[in-house]
């Protein structure tokens, strides 16, 4: 028989837990699979750690991995593939919004031939506000325009992946984790699959501004070189700026009309406020670079486990 291990990771997810396996382990497998269950606890602070170790004890299925504090959502989930040894591995949020009615057409799309079956957001007014609905639909144009892979708007972590794919997603060790791109950056056979998200069914969102901004970074230096030919661009516009001064300065002064030379500090001052901000612009983004690679150097690992 073919295994899947279902992939949880959470985080203060006390109120819908029981609800959320209720409706997992009631969604019905083929005769020819069975099923697992791995739950990553990030640093929980409620009681979703007693919930869980409740769970491991009354179902053999259910592998509880408690991290030794919120190491965030990317690392939970790392935790949890990295743990999984089943033929597929399906990862998805524990608070209902990921709808588990679609793991059977997962399942069928996995059968005809796709390594990755990809879940697609599909947001509107009553699921998410207009501001994330725009931000999150501009972050995936620019990713895709200048970074090495193309992400289909909405994106999530609600994914299948083969035993293959995810061996060879296991090969990627970097410590800023942006597992939407990875996946895709592995290159094998992929499908997209668009669904409708659900209800929360209970607690609140834990993605706040800060964490939403944090993962768009990771994604966005991580598979793109881009913002490091910014300077190079502005330089040489701003050379072509000085050339077309210096030649305006110099048909003025050659030509007979002196007289049109006003001495003063306004160029003076723009040229400076110009190459200033090209300057601190620069040295923001060598900065971010910088940063990733210390964090990369050292070795860190992405999660610690307690238990």
């Amino acid at each position: 028989m073919l295994t899947i291990d279902f992939v949880v990771p959470l985080f203060n997810e006390q109120d819908g837990l029981l609800t959320f396996h209720k409706l997992l382990d009631g969604v019905e497998l083929p005769v020819d699979y069975q099923r697992r269950y791995i739950y990553v606890n990030d640093g929980s602070s409620d009681n979703t750690a007693a919930i869980l170790n409740q769970l491991a004890a009354t179902d053999p299925r259910v592998q509880v991995i408690n991290l030794s504090r919120n190491f965030g959502h990317q690392a939970a989930l790392t935790a949890g593939v990295e743990a999984a040894t089943g033929d597929i591995i399906i990862s998805m949020d524990g608070d209902g919004q990921h709808p588990v009615t679609l793991i059977p057409e997962m399942l069928r799309l996995h059968a005809a031939g796709y390594a990755v079956v990809q879940a697609q957001r599909m947001d509107d007014a009553h699921s998410a506000s207009f501001f994330k609905r725009t931000t999150s639909e501009m972050f995936y144009r620019l990713v895709s325009i200048v970074g090495e892979v193309h992400l289909a708007p909405g994106t999530s972590d609600f994914r299948l992946l083969s035993r293959e794919s995810l061996d060879a997603l296991k090969q990627l060790p970097e410590y800023h984790r942006f597992l939407r791109g990875m996946t895709v950056w592995i290159g094998f056979p992929s499908v997209l699959l668009p669904y409708k998200p659900g209800t929360r069914l209970g607690g609140r969102p834990k993605y706040s501004l800060r964490r939403m901004l944090s993962l768009a970074a990771d994604g966005f230096f991580s598979f793109s070189l881009v913002p490091l030919w910014i300077g190079l661009v502005l330089g040489v516009a701003f050379i072509a700026l000085a050339a077309l001064e210096i030649g305006y300065t110099a048909y003025v002064w050659f030509g007979g009309f002196r007289d049109r030379l006003v001495p003063g500090w306004t160029s003076l001052v723009l040229i400076l406020t110009v190459a200033s901000a090209i300057t601190m612009i620069l040295q923001g983004i060598l900065g971010i670079y910088i940063g990733m690679i210390f964090q990369e150097v050292k070795r860190r690992p992405v999660y610690l486990v307690r238990k």
